[in-house]
């Protein structure tokens, strides 16, 4: 009786482990094969993320921050081209007013005051503006002089309103 008992016990741990080694072993596949498609996201992320570090350094390319030579213009004029940035687009905000169109803006406004909204200093010369009234918008190109003093002074070259479609 006592050898059957034996048995019965030693044949239950051997299924028991049996048991508890299948189990394992689906989990650890499992793991395996949700890390593998973890490993997989990670890899078309790191793709796509180098993708769209070289689709925003085509984007910056025309940009005075990116402009080594216009920057260089600049620093020889003994004018740091981050402030002059600053200085540009606050004198072109500035210039939107409460009751009246922004005066750089050659348009009127139709549905409201027409103001800038966006501004890109494009290098050591140019600036390319956002406007818009609400309904109506355009964008406005700029050369632009810096005089020894820090002063700025703009031109408009040339503008277009969009239709309404």
């Amino acid at each position: 009786m006592r050898n059957k008992i034996l048995l019965y016990l030693f044949i239950f741990s051997v299924l028991f482990t049996i048991f508890i080694y299948v189990n394992d072993k689906r989990i650890l596949d499992s793991l395996e094969e949700d890390q593998a498609k973890r490993e997989l996201i990670i890899e078309e992320l790191e793709t796509e993320n180098e993708m769209l570090k070289a689709e925003n350094a085509k984007l910056r390319y025309f940009s005075l921050k990116e402009n080594e030579d216009a920057i260089t213009y600049f620093e020889n004029m003994g004018i740091n081209p981050n402030e002059v940035i600053a200085k540009i687009e606050d004198e072109l905000i500035s210039r939107n007013l409460a009751d009246a169109d922004n005066e750089l803006v050659p348009y009127d406004g139709m549905e409201g005051e027409m103001r800038i909204n966006k501004i890109n200093v494009l290098n050591h010369k140019w600036i390319i503006a956002d406007f818009t009234d609400g309904t109506y918008w355009g964008e406005v190109f700029f050369s632009y002089e810096v005089d020894k003093d820090g002063q700025i002074t703009f031109n408009r070259e040339k503008s277009f309103l969009y239709p309404l479609n």
